[in-house]
């Protein structure tokens, strides 16, 4: 156990094995609803496991029955009765007291060419899975749209939440969902802010797959442990910048860059171990990255 896990955090907890990181949201009897601290505490830990070369997957979880419930509901009130956010009350990540935290330990930042609110998921070199256990709503889904894999409870309840509210498509949710499950289904989601299944999300292609609440973790561990493992670490993290950026690019672009980093690909150590592991017929040992 490291000096991040445990209870160095007070709305997280934060555990590795078998290099991957688990993060839990921690707070049961509100169903995790999300507050300044658990934003800060979730990038921090984010940043930690992202820049530990001993990690290699990063799991998002909820603890007890709910994944994320949205916005915790006392911080909705006092917004709604101020007409703006309690962005002075925000934390920075610098306020945050840990032990042991250094320079290269601490919580690197990781906006880079991504910016907002959860852009440094889409930054982090690591895979990350929201493993959702059940509720998801308002900023908690945004959140799950920023993961690299989805996985549900196919009984879990989802919602965007935010039209009920008097609110908007918020932290680029309106660019990311359309390009998830399409435009209108996004509309209809969005428009109406009705609730569905995690297995009405796997069919709307939100979520890679549902199984029933009991195995969840155990599926998402299996994905994890594939990716810790058969999976370069240095490929993961080329293949995600690619794939965001790509976005943003003429197809000519992304072609460019694409032959720029196979070149760069065939003088690695990753590739060397990654022929000879098929050649001797044996699980890779990718170098860290």
């Amino acid at each position: 156990m490291n000096a991040y896990e445990g209870n160095a955090y007070e709305e997280i907890l934060v555990e590795n094995a078998e290099r991957v990181t688990t993060i839990t949201l921690n707070r049961p009897e509100r169903l995790n609803a999300w507050t300044p601290r658990m934003a800060d505490e979730v990038r921090h830990a984010v940043g930690v496991a992202g820049h530990d070369p001993d990690i290699r997957c990063i799991v998002v979880t909820g603890a007890g029955r709910g994944f994320c419930a949205g916005a915790e509901v006392q911080n909705l009130e006092i917004t709604a009765s101020r007409g703006k956010t309690r962005g002075e009350e925000v934390l920075h990540p610098d306020d945050i007291a840990f032990e042991n935290v250094t320079a290269e330990t601490g919580a690197p930042d990781l906006d880079g060419l991504y910016p907002g609110r959860f852009g440094y998921l889409y930054d982090c070199p690591k895979p990350v899975i929201a493993a959702i256990n059940g509720p998801c709503a308002g900023i908690g889904l945004v959140f799950t749209l920023y993961c690299d894999f989805r996985f549900a409870a196919a009984d879990a309840k989802f919602t965007t939440a935010f039209a009920a509210r008097g609110l908007i498509a918020e932290h680029g949710s309106a660019w990311l969902l359309p390009r998830l499950v399409g435009e209108q289904t996004a509309l209809d989601l969005m428009l109406t802010a009705r609730k569905f299944t995690g297995e009405e999300a796997a069919r709307l292609g939100l979520v890679n797959a549902t199984c029933a609440g009991e195995d969840l973790m155990d599926v998402v561990r299996e994905r994890a442990a594939h990716l810790a493992v058969m999976s370069s670490p240095r490929s993961m993290a080329v293949m995600k910048r690619q794939i965001r950026a790509a976005r943003q690019q003429a197809f000519a672009d992304a072609l460019t860059v694409a032959d720029d980093a196979m070149h760069a690909s065939f003088g690695s150590a990753d590739f060397r171990e990654g022929v000879a592991s098929l050649v001797e017929r044996r699980t890779p040992a990718f170098p860290d990255l």
